[in-house]
């Protein structure tokens, strides 16, 4: 298998953390990839229409893309774990709790920044999805906290890279403010081997 990949993608590190975790790097080539929005990278194209990073190509079938459909697979050929079955509501909450806080802080926030002229940048607009970060952390921090104690699976993966993130692209915005139990458990989360080996540059 092989995985078109970018170091400052939050969602590629998703799939990169679940891959070093699952015991899977002997089976996943990883492909570092250069695609923008503005300009795609013609293998990924070939193999994603989408031209979006992560996409996993198959040997045995189509590519898979998007970071849950792919976390979902490799879960399924490490012989599961990462979504276990007494906990999946659970888990798939916590996944797309981070993955909406990934979806605001790139495409609501840095996007923003990064591909509009400052004087057209919406400050708004901005102001508008750090609301929804805030709010998503806050409850994180006061509703799920029992759930980030357990065994390591796919909502606590997803929720680390989430707040990597926001460390690494928007650390100004101090999402720990008010969320000590959540900043102190990604403290500890973050020095996972698998974490430590995928943090962007």
């Amino acid at each position: 298998m092989k995985l078109f990949s970018s170091n400052a993608s939050p969602y590629v590190r998703k799939v990169r953390v679940l891959i070093r975790e699952a015991g899977l790097t002997d089976r996943v080539t990883e492909m570092p990839t250069t695609t923008t929005l503005l300009q795609s990278d013609p293998a990924l194209v070939a193999a994603n229409p989408l031209a979006r990073v992560p996409s996993l190509s198959r040997d045995d079938g189509p590519t898979l893309y998007d970071s849950r459909v792919i976390c979902r697979y490799l879960d399924m050929k490490a012989g599961g774990g990462f979504y276990p079955e007494a906990r999946l509501w659970d888990v798939l909450t916590i996944e797309a709790t981070a993955d909406g806080i990934l979806d605001s802080a790139v495409t609501g926030i840095a996007y923003e920044k990064r591909l509009r002229p400052p004087e057209k940048v919406m400050e708004e607009w901005i102001d508008g999805h750090w609301a929804k970060i805030a709010r998503a952390v806050k409850v994180v921090n006061d509703r799920w906290m029992s759930h980030l104690a357990g065994p390591v699976d796919m909502g606590q993966i997803a929720l680390g890279c989430a707040l990597g993130y926001l460390d690494f692209r928007h650390d100004q915005y101090g999402w720990r403010k008010d969320c000590d139990a959540l900043a102190d458990w990604y403290a500890k989360f973050a020095e996972r081997d698998a974490m430590v080996a995928t943090a962007p540059a």
